[in-house]
């Protein structure tokens, strides 16, 4: 059920905007009551996080071979990442707009949590192993690349995002010419 109260809830934002939907649409649509919702969502926002959930379950998901090199096996999971939110790469700019909202700063810093889960487990999809020091160093790079990259690609209408693509693998060479994935 909480899968497709999150895909109802996405088609309907898809018509309008995020910031128009209510939980009373979504019941309304879905001939469920509030409280059904309830029990899988107690705030919009909570269909915000499920819905970047589905993106990290998507790169986790994905086959990224170990004999890549490690700049190969960011690149795909990133990729994977972006791919899953494709669908509603629109929506998915109006959720971020959403919790960055002046007046929501108690999702501003969910939304700080949401970059660092999801950065943990690209390290664990790109079988990145590194520790200490060199660990600290790869999670800076690798946030400070995911957030840009991900900021351009929600503005990027380039045809499915290359231009987020190719930024992408561009700062993922420079950033392995620093040895930062060894």
């Amino acid at each position: 059920m909480q899968q497709q109260i999150l895909d109802k809830a996405l088609q309907l934002a898809a018509k309008t905007n995020w910031e128009q939907l209510t939980l009373q649409q979504v019941a309304l649509a879905m001939q469920i009551s509030l409280a059904d919702i309830y029990h899988h969502f107690q705030t919009k926002d909570q269909l915000v996080d499920a819905w970047f959930d589905r993106a990290d379950i998507a790169m986790l998901s994905a086959q990224i071979s170990a004999e890549l090199p490690a700049k190969e096996r960011l690149q795909q999971a990133i990729q994977h990442w972006l791919a899953a939110l494709a669908p509603y790469h629109k929506l998915s700019g109006q959720m971020l707009l959403y919790k960055l909202e002046p007046g929501h700063i108690h999702l501003q810093l969910g939304g700080v949590l949401r970059i660092s889960r999801t950065v943990q487990w690209l390290r664990e999809a790109a079988g990145l192993t590194a520790s200490g020091v060199a660990r600290i160093g790869q999670e800076l790079a690798l946030t400070s690349l995911f957030v840009a990259v991900f900021i351009y690609w929600l503005n990027d209408n380039s045809p499915a995002q290359q231009r987020s693509l190719t930024l992408l693998q561009r700062k993922l060479q420079c950033a392995d010419a620093l040895h930062l994935w060894h």
